[in-house]
């Protein structure tokens, strides 16, 4: 009886942790997919501006090749800790970033020399082409295809290797 008693005690709690963890991660897809309600999908929007470094940059320059696009921000924690990854992602793929109401493009060049990072950057102090993208908060990334096709996009934190597997399933796919 003891044991009867035992093994069904175990197993409520191994049923009672499966339901918990099931409802969180019900939780966390649910405010995932709130989150990237608005983001634009299908073609990109047109990116023509000036990066930080003062040289002129559209998408057209990565045509035929993935791209990772990605927006953050020089006051966001969570961007702070993808930092690694993106330019991990940067040395074998191209990158295209967006630093997000960060400031002016000296202070954005400032962050970026005093943190070691090389990407190639347009700042949208107004927040304008996060808005074209449909950008709720950062981090967020968008993968194109060589023909500037959204496939894939991302809010939140993600790593090197989620960002690789996209951008290498887009070539491979598309």
């Amino acid at each position: 009886m003891f044991f009867r008693t035992r093994n069904q005690s175990t197993r409520r709690r191994a049923i009672t942790l499966v339901a918990e963890v099931l409802f969180f991660l019900l939780i966390y897809l649910g405010v995932r997919a709130w989150m990237q309600r608005d983001m634009v999908e299908g073609q990109a929007p047109i990116i023509q501006a000036v990066d930080v470094a003062g040289q002129s940059v559209s998408l057209s320059d990565f045509h035929g090749q993935p791209l990772l696009l990605h927006f953050w921000a020089s006051w966001c924690r969570i961007c702070q800790f993808e930092q690694g990854a993106v330019s991990a992602v940067a040395a074998d793929w191209p990158v295209l970033t967006i630093a997000m109401q960060s400031g002016n493009s000296e202070q954005v060049r400032a962050f970026m020399e005093k943190r070691k990072l090389n990407w190639q950057t347009v700042v949208d102090e107004s927040g304008e082409l996060a808005n074209k993208y449909g950008v709720a908060g950062v981090p967020t990334s968008f993968i194109l295809d060589g023909d500037g096709e959204i496939r894939f996009h991302e809010s939140g934190y993600t790593t090197s290797a989620g960002l690789r597997l996209r951008l290498w399933l887009t070539r491979l796919l598309y």
